[in-house]
């Protein structure tokens, strides 16, 4: 890649200044300078680099799109909410140059590999940030200054010791091997090399026999065992003899341990594993809420962007909202309000590059797409008569819901409908439906006894009539939108074609006063929940009581990080990040007794007891925008979500001016009625005895997924982004 490279950084379309950009010598940082001031304006780091996109790809670059040739275009992309960085080239060949090197740096590798690549280059920033003169050297003043940036509150003779174990030439100084002398000392994981020794007979390798013998005793891991430790030796033992040999070092201990295999999420549920041939009101679905904006929902700013990032953490349910606009163009923002607008056209070109890919991983199923109202609609739609599953679902005179399989690269539309879905299917050329006159004759007296409900009713559908685009209303399908009017209406005239959206108030008096009619009618129909209007900011409410009741469709605004948004990544970070998760029988069944409020009331197999020993911690970050030199004070908090009669929270003590690796050997426990529905959450806060906790690290995962045994917990940060190497080393059981 070249270096010191001069490009423009565009922010606007009036706003494009020119800096050098350059790769630092460790291949792992990119800062830039002012061409004017010279001065070094900022840097990141190639860890924090998600993706790079060639082109016009953000509204920033489309702007000067006229000025600037998409060739000499590029935009660099950020984990979390960081903003964009757009850049534009000198030419299409130093574009290239850097497209190409910045790719083949984030390139995703195996795992040991990773988790060797991030610990080296763990030990070389740290280096880098404590030699303060840059020669290449530190003397013990800038090793003690490094372990207060390091997170480590250390007796100084503990730390002169290390420090002179590892000057072995004996200089004064640390450099180069030296210093990794130090920092694997630094490092040693007594509580691993203990759990080690108790299976190794020798105290210096686990035989083939000894390490089959911890997998099933402690890891139960009952089927392929044998397999699986040949496997684990293969892929994690460093040395090349050992691996000939068939053993496992400390070392390749500790690297599967911390790799997928030894993380607390089962590693065979990241892949797609459930069934996805059920009917769509069998799932939940990642959904947003005013998928555009980015900020607040009164003046906040609509940007493709949001779509972007929603549809990357494997959202299936978006919302464009539509309002006509100048020169007959739809535009999409929030309306009624002062947030800007994005025209349709670039939504709908964007969800074209990124509605079913998630970086290099196909998201083959189906995307559902809420939207307003308009009068204009582009004249490129394709007709949706006669295609898919839904004529032949009519036709066997029954209106079944499609399945997710099914409707593979589909992008259904939830809106209003003119008429019925049969006047859809059946246009001018089509073949009428097979079905009984009985049945049409019902349907029709079903839509004419709708369409005389009542003057509000009935006015409202005219003005729909009026104002709704014929094409447009041709594409809603599945998805149309009805009024609720309580569940026994419900089961009475409507069907599993349509929807219907609640506000998350209303949804908590229905799940209060009729939990389990609720269940049963998401058994068979679709539900989606929406936030309070008074969520101005953007806030959250909690997902976990609406999927509680089997609500589908239960939609957050994405922008906004917390607990709430923790729980929604944890619920579909299973099954390929598909966006889908199947729910438990007993919410499949329209029959069912299922009542989130009385678990009783449902013969479920009855409460399992979860214990888990919170044993350690490793490399905890330090808390954002603390002072220099402040140590964090680490706890850990473990929370259940589920049915009311499971939530719950325990802690442990925590630990003083340790956030390297804190000891806890704690253990909590904790039953749970409904296990099927609960997720855990994993909480490392800095303890402030003052004022509130500061937030540290969290995962947060569904209980379905939990892998038993000595496990890893890789932390994430409040944007739910890796911070590696942070992890928790914890010890789980389950036991009914």
């Amino acid at each position: 890649m070249q270096q010191g490279t001069l490009m423009r950084k565009v922010k606007s379309k009036s706003w494009k200044k020119q800096r050098y950009f350059k790769l630092q010598e460790d291949c792992m940082t990119i800062w830039y300078q002012s061409k004017r001031t010279g001065k070094t304006e900022s840097a990141f780091s190639i860890s924090d680099v998600e993706t790079v996109r060639e082109g016009h790809q953000s509204e920033v670059l489309q702007s000067v799109a006229e000025e600037f040739p998409p060739e000499r275009c590029f935009t660099i992309v950020f984990y979390g909410r960081r903003g964009n960085l757009d850049l534009i080239a000198g030419s299409a060949e130093e574009a290239q140059c850097w497209v190409q090197g910045l790719r083949q740096l984030i390139e995703p590798r195996s795992f040991p590999l990773t988790f060797a690549l991030v610990s080296r280059t763990w030990i070389r920033d740290w280096f880098q940030k404590a030699d303060k003169n840059k020669d290449g050297r530190m003397n013990f003043k800038e090793v003690q200054r490094l372990l207060k940036m390091m997170n480590v509150g250390m007796n100084e003779d503990h730390a002169l010791r290390l420090f002179q174990d590892a000057d072995k030439s004996e200089s004064g100084t640390l450099e180069g091997e030296e210093f990794v002398l130090f920092y694997k000392a630094l490092t040693q994981r007594e509580e691993v090399l203990s759990l080690f020794q108790e299976f190794s007979e020798d105290g210096k390798k686990l035989t083939l026999l000894e390490l089959v013998d911890f997998l099933r005793q402690e890891q139960l891991e009952d089927e392929g065992t044998e397999e699986l430790a040949m496997e684990l030796i293969d892929k994690y033992e460093p040395s090349e003899t050992a691996r000939a040999r068939h053993v496992l070092s400390a070392d390749g201990f500790l690297m599967y341990l911390c790799s997928p295999e030894g993380s607390i999420f089962n590693p065979q549920h990241r892949a797609l594993w459930q069934d996805m041939s059920q009917p769509l009101c069998h799932y939940f679905i990642s959904s947003s809420h005013n998928t555009y904006l980015i900020e607040d929902q009164i003046r906040g700013q609509s940007s493709i962007e949001g779509y972007i990032r929603a549809l990357k953490r494997g959202c299936r349910c978006l919302e464009v909202d539509c309002w006509d606009g100048p020169n007959g163009e739809p535009m999409v923002y929030h309306g009624h309000t002062f947030t800007s607008k994005i025209p349709f056209r670039e939504v709908v070109s964007t969800l074209g590059k990124y509605a079913f890919k998630q970086g290099k991983t196909l998201l083959p199923h189906p995307l559902l797409s809420a939207e307003g109202s308009w009068s204009c609609w582009p004249p490129a739609v394709q007709d949706p008569r006669g295609q898919g599953p839904w004529r032949r679902w009519l036709a066997q005179g029954a209106f079944l819901s499609p399945t997710p399989q099914e409707l593979k690269h589909k992008i259904l539309l939830k809106g209003k409908k003119i008429g019925r879905l049969e006047d859809t299917l059946d246009g001018p050329g089509d073949e009428a439906p097979d079905v009984s006159d009985d049945d049409n004759g019902a349907e029709a007296e079903e839509e004419r006894r709708r369409t005389k409900e009542g003057r509000t009713h009935g006015s409202a559908l005219q003005k729909d009539k009026e104002s709704l685009a014929q094409a447009l209303s041709d594409c809603v399908i599945y998805c149309k939108n009805v009024p609720f009017r309580g569940f026994q209406e419900a089961r009475s005239h409507s069907r599993p074609s349509e929807i219907s959206s609640l506000s998350e108030a209303k949804a908590r008096k229905l799940i209060r006063d009729e939990g389990n009619e609720f269940v049963r009618h998401n058994a068979w129909q679709l539900t989606r929940i929406y936030p309070s209007g008074m969520r101005t900011v953007s806030s959250n409410y909690s997902p976990q009581e609406m999927w509680n009741v089997g609500c589908q469709i239960v939609a957050l605004n994405f922008q906004t990080a917390g607990t709430e948004m923790d729980l929604c990544d944890g619920l579909f970070s299973q099954n390929g990040c598909c966006g889908y998760v199947l729910k438990p029988p007993f919410m499949r069944d329209k029959e069912t007794l299922f009542n989130p409020s009385d678990p009783s009331s449902w013969e479920g197999p009855g409460p399992i007891t979860l214990t888990i020993q919170v044993i350690s911690g490793q490399q905890l970050p330090k808390v954002a925008n603390s002072k220099e030199g402040a140590i964090i004070d680490p706890l850990v908090r473990v929370e259940i979500y589920g049915v009311p009669a499971d939530q719950a929270h325990q802690e442990t003590k925590y630990i003083e001016n340790n956030g390297f690796n804190p000891r806890w050997d704690e253990t909590l426990q904790f039953q749970l009625h409904v296990p099927e529905l609960a997720l855990i959450r994993f909480v490392v806060e800095d303890y402030d005895k003052t004022s509130r906790n500061d937030f540290v690290g969290q995962f947060t995962l569904a209980f379905a997924n939990i892998k038993p045994g000595y496990r890893h917990i890789h932390l994430l940060s409040k944007d739910g982004t890796s911070i590696p190497p942070s992890s928790l080393f914890v010890h789980i059981r389950i036991t009914e």
